[in-house]
C-alpha cells in the first residue's frame, strides 16, 4: 500500500468516480472482499465479473470450513486471490494496494482490518452498498426497505407474498438469506424487490434510496456491536435516508417516528404510520377486525380502504399475536406505496405462512402447548412471544449480547407459572427473576460458562428442558421457548435451537403415549 494511492482517495466513500451503476468503469478496481460467506462470494464474484482485481480473506483457517473453502477453490478457478486464516485478517495487507473494501455484514467497524482501512482513508462498502451500485443504469427494479430489531424477516415475505399477489414479478432479499447483490444481478430482472437490512447492513450504506421504506420498532440490541444504543438507532435510522414516496413508522414506537423525522428524505415523501388502533389521516391500521388503510386513498380525510380482516391472518396460528398483525400493517403500507391494490393486499396476506421458530407449534402434551419462538434472540422479540399467551412456562437463555433483560421480566412477571434457564448468560436472567418475580419456580438445566467449554449434545440438552417446563406446567399452561438471547453458545443458529425443542417435544410426545 503505497502513500501516493492513500492520497488519491478524495471522497472519503468513494473509490473513483461514477461507480453508480453495472456498467460503470469497474476495470482495475483493486478491491479487498472482506468475508468469505454468501455476501462476500457474490460480491468477489460480480466485481471479479466487472474486470476489478479483487482479494478477498476469511478469518476461516483453510480445511477448518467446508463452504468457505468450497466457495475460495471457486474463486481460485476464475483468478481471484483468496486467502484464509486469521492471519490474513488482522489489518491491511501490506503487499497490495486497496481502492475499495467490501465487508460482510458481521465485520464491526472495530474490527482491525476495517479499523486500518479507516484510518488510511479507504473507502469501506457494505454489501447493500455494493449492490445499490451494481443495479442497471436504467429501469432498475425499486427497493422496498424492511428494518427493525424484531419481526423484519416476516414482515418482508409477507410483503414479498402481497407483491407477488399483484402479478409483479417480486423477491425478497439481503438479511433475509438470498444476498441482494444475487437478486439485482438475477438474470430475469425483478419488477420489484423487498429488501431486509440489519442494522449491521445499515451501518455502511450511503446511497440506497428505497421507493418506500420501514423501521418496525427499536429496542436495544447488538450494543456489542455498535458499542451503543445511540449508534445502533443511527443505523436503524439510514433505512429512511433518500426514500422517494413514504417512510413508514411504527405509532406505538415514538423512537420510530423521530428517526423519520430526522431523515434526509426526497422531496415530497410522506410519513405513514401503522397502528394497532383505530388509523388516523395518513395511517394505516385496524377498525374492528378491519386493516384499514387511510393513507394511500382519494379522500382518506373522510374515508378507508379495507386492505383485509384477521380472519386473513389466521395462517399464522389459531389466534393472531398482536407483532403478527403489526408486521401485516408494515407489509401493506409499503405495498400500497408501491401502487399495489387493496385485493392483492388481501390475497398476499391470506396465502402467506410464516417461516419456522416463529411462535410455532410444537405439539400439545397433557393439555400443554409447547411453543417454539427460537427467533426470539433478545428481549424485544422476547416480549412480543410472551404477550401472545396469559399463562407460561418460560424457556430464556443464551448470549444476551449486553442487552438488560429486568424490563422484560418485570413487564411479564404477572404470566409466568415457571421458568426454565440455559446458556452462557443464564445467570442474569435468574438474577432479574430473582428482582422482579421472586415466587415464581426457576430450574437452571446449566450450559457453557466460558468460551473453551464443550457444548452440551442439543438433543440431551432440549430433552432435559422440555422434562423441566413439563414438571412446571400445569393443564392450559403454555411452554414457551422465546430465548430473548442469541443461540450461538450452545447451537449453531436459532433454527438448530428451534429444531431441538420441537424433537425433544416429540419424543416426550411418543413416550407419554406409549
Amino acid at each position: 500500500m503505497t502513500d501516493s494511492n492513500l492520497g488519491a482517495v478524495r471522497d472519503p466513500f468513494e473509490p473513483r468516480a461514477g461507480l453508480t451503476h453495472r456498467d460503470a468503469d469497474w476495470a482495475g478496481l483493486r478491491v479487498l472482499v472482506a468475508g468469505l460467506g454468501l455476501s462476500g462470494f457474490a460480491a468477489a464474484d460480480a466485481l471479479w465479473e466487472r474486470g476489478a482485481v479483487v482479494t478477498v480473506v476469511d478469518a476461516a483457517p483453510p480445511g477448518s470450513n467446508r463452504p468457505v473453502d468450497e466457495r475460495a477453490q471457486i474463486l481460485d478457478v476464475l483468478g481471484v486471490a483468496v486467502r484464509l486464516g486469521p492471519e490474513h485478517t488482522s489489518g491491511m495487507p501490506g503487499d497490495t494496494d486497496i481502492d475499495l473494501v467490501v465487508t460482510s455484514p458481521g465485520w464491526p467497524p472495530t474490527q482491525p482490518l476495517l479499523a486500518a482501512a479507516a484510518v488510511h482513508g479507504i473507502p469501506i462498502w457494505g454489501e447493500v452498498e455494493l449492490a445499490w451500485r451494481m443495479r442497471p443504469a436504467v429501469g432498475a427494479a425499486p427497493w422496498l426497505t424492511v428494518t427493525g430489531t424484531n419481526g423484519k424477516t416476516t414482515t418482508v415475505n409477507m410483503l414479498a407474498s402481497i407483491l407477488r399477489a399483484s402479478g409483479l414479478h417480486a423477491t425478497s432479499a439481503g438479511n433475509v438469506g438470498t444476498p441482494i447483490l444475487e437478486a439485482v444481478l438475477h438474470p430475469e430482472p425483478f419488477d420489484v424487490i423487498a429488501v431486509e437490512l440489519s442494522s449491521f447492513q445499515l451501518h455502511w450504506q450511503r446511497s440506497v434510496s428505497p421507493l418506500a421504506a420501514v423501521c418496525l420498532n427499536v429496542a436495544p440490541d447488538h450494543l456489542d456491536w455498535h458499542g451503543s444504543f445511540e449508534a445502533y438507532l443511527e443505523a436503524k435510522g439510514r433505512v429512511y435516508q433518500n426514500a422517494q414516496v413514504a417512510c413508514v413508522y411504527n405509532v406505538a414506537d415514538p423512537l420510530t417516528e423521530e428517526l423519520v423525522r430526522d431523515a434526509s428524505v426526497v422531496e415530497g415523501c410522506r410519513a405513514v404510520g401503522f397502528t394497532l388502533g383505530v388509523p388516523a389521516i395518513s395511517m394505516i391500521g385496524l377498525v374492528d377486525d378491519v386493516l384499514a388503510d387511510r393513507a394511500f386513498v382519494e379522500q382518506r380525510h373522510h374515508s378507508a380502504a379495507e386492505l383485509a380482516s384477521l380472519a386473513d391472518l389466521r395462517g399464522a396460528a389459531p389466534s393472531v399475536p398482536p407483532h403478527y398483525v403489526a408486521n401485516a400493517l408494515a407489509a401493506a403500507a409499503l405495498a400500497r406505496a408501491a401502487g399495489v391494490g387493496p385485493l392483492s393486499v388481501r390475497e398476499g396476506l391470506r396465502s402467506f405462512r410464516p417461516d419456522p421458530h416463529r411462535i410455532a407449534d410444537a405439539g400439545t402434551i397433557d393439555d400443554v402447548r409447547y411453543v417454539n419462538d427460537s427467533k426470539a434472540t433478545n428481549p424485544h422479540a422476547a416480549a412480543a412471544a410472551l404477550a401472545s399467551f396469559e399463562h407460561v412456562i418460560w424457556v430464556a437463555g443464551g448470549l444476551l449480547k449486553g442487552a438488560e433483560v429486568d424490563a422484560l421480566v418485570a413487564r411479564f412477571a404477572p404470566s409466568l407459572r415457571g421458568v426454565v434457564i440455559m446458556g452462557r448468560d443464564r445467570a442474569l436472567i435468574g438474577e432479574a427473576l430473582a428482582r422482579h418475580a421472586p415466587n415464581v419456580p426457576v430450574i437452571d438445566v446449566g450450559g457453557p460458562d466460558t468460551d473453551d467449554m464443550p457444548r452440551r449434545d442439543p438433543a440431551d440438552l432440549m430433552d432435559e428442558v422440555v422434562a423441566a417446563a413439563a414438571a412446571l406446567a400445569t393443564p392450559g399452561d403454555v411452554v414457551l421457548l422465546a430465548p430473548a438471547a442469541a443461540s450461538m453458545d450452545m447451537f449453531t443458529n436459532y433454527g438448530e435451537r428451534g429444531r431441538a425443542f420441537e424433537e425433544a417435544v416429540r419424543r416426550r410426545s411418543a413416550q407419554s403415549s406409549s
